[in-house]
């Protein structure tokens, strides 16, 4: 079958298509012949060396999320699942292949209609979002601002705070253009990427959901209301400096709070079921599946280059021949 590796740390030009025998399922996992791969940001911090610190090694096919239709199972596994149509987070490698083995346990069936490309786009982006909106405690009626909400993770913050009842969302974006589709997802504020430049915008937010990180992460402290809570769910720019958090302990009278979220520490069966409602909004027309760009998996360094182009809205997905 056809992989994409990881050869060594470094810029897209560092994927390499490989020819690798087809795997065979093991006990509790099944056998994926994709159609869909999700390409998101967690894949360009693995290529690029970022998450080294965090034990991640070159080496190895990238990919932690993918759709198709099961092909096999090993042994323990019920075989009713051959055939059916599904959406799986790998254990974050081995996804940019025509064939992927994942768990049992990592599988949500995908609804009639829902296409695969739809699925990873919506899926471990909607997951996170979801599951980041409730880390920080979103409650309706509440404001929220996203900061860097073109990507994959942002636009479905955006549509699950519009949809969980938010009296406003904000957001921050490099462009005019990218402003006016995140409007038609229901942002009701478009703010620069300073968090700036929108007069009839709140002076302050319940909620940050933050993508970026960086060096001006503490910069945002100061919109957050008394009791607001910043959740950071990405380091697209990077890690903040050493002393980011001492806005907020120099506000200390307002009781704000800095939270970072994983969805490592989402219990399998609750990423699935997040991710299952999910999918069952977009069905009923309540969420968008953003799709930038969809590319064969021999174009991925093209769609990594696409991805530090920093040009992309929505999610990037590579398609296969299966």
């Amino acid at each position: 079958m056809k992989a994409v590796q990881v050869r060594t740390f470094g810029g897209p030009e560092v994927l390499a298509v490989v020819d690798l025998p087809d795997p065979a399922p093991g006990a509790g996992q099944v056998l994926i012949a994709t159609e869909g791969i999700g390409v998101g940001g967690v894949d360009v911090l693995r290529r690029n060396g970022t998450l080294a610190a965090f034990g991640e090694t070159a080496g190895h096919v990238l990919g932690s999320e993918i759709a198709g239709r099961v092909t096999g199972v090993g042994d323990g596994v019920d075989t009713a699942w051959v055939g059916r149509r599904v959406w799986a987070l790998t254990d974050g490698t081995g996804g940019y292949a025509e064939q992927a083995v994942v768990a049992e346990t990592a599988l949500v069936p995908l609804p009639e209609g829902l296409s695969a490309v739809d699925a990873v786009t919506l899926g471990s982006s909607g997951m996170v979002a979801h599951f980041a909106l409730r880390h920080a405690h979103f409650a309706a009626g509440e404001s929220v601002l996203v900061r860097g909400a073109a990507g994959g993770i942002g636009v479905m913050a955006v549509q699950l705070a519009v949809l969980g009842g938010a009296s406003a969302v904000a957001v921050t974006t490099s462009s005019a253009e990218r402003g006016d589709r995140l409007r038609k997802l229901g942002a009701t504020h478009v703010l620069d990427r300073a968090g700036s430049g929108d007069g009839d915008a709140p002076a302050g937010y319940d909620i940050i959901v933050d993508i970026v990180a960086g060096a001006h992460l503490s910069s945002f402290f100061t919109k957050l209301l008394p009791n607001g809570r910043m959740v950071v769910v990405g380091a697209m720019a990077g890690f903040p400096p050493p002393d980011f958090a001492m806005p907020m302990i120099a506000a200390f009278r307002k009781s704000l709070s800095f939270i970072t979220f994983s969805a490592d520490t989402v219990p399998a069966p609750d990423q699935r079921a997040g991710t299952a409602e999910v999918f069952a909004a977009a069905s009923r027309g309540e969420l968008e599946a953003v799709v930038h760009e969809v590319l064969p998996l021999e174009e991925a360094v093209q769609a990594h280059q696409k991805m530090e182009s920093a040009e992309v809205f929505g999610r990037i997905a590579l398609t296969t021949s299966s």
